[in-house]
């Protein structure tokens, strides 16, 4: 069992904390073929670990 929750983000808090536009990121999610963590509904959330990838490509 997971006693600890992984905070996981939304595209727009991705974003925010890369301080890019919402596209930046997300053409950088589809480049590297990164699948969300979790879905909800319409939203996809992404792991830390995924933001750190994700700042790479952006760079």
């Amino acid at each position: 069992m997971k006693n600890q929750k992984e905070e996981l983000l939304t595209v727009g808090k991705i974003a925010e904390q890369l301080s890019v536009p919402a596209t930046k990121v997300k053409k950088a999610i589809q480049e590297l073929g990164i699948q969300p963590a979790a879905k909800k509904g319409a939203c996809s959330y992404y792991s830390k670990n995924d933001l750190t990838k994700i700042k790479q490509a952006i760079k």
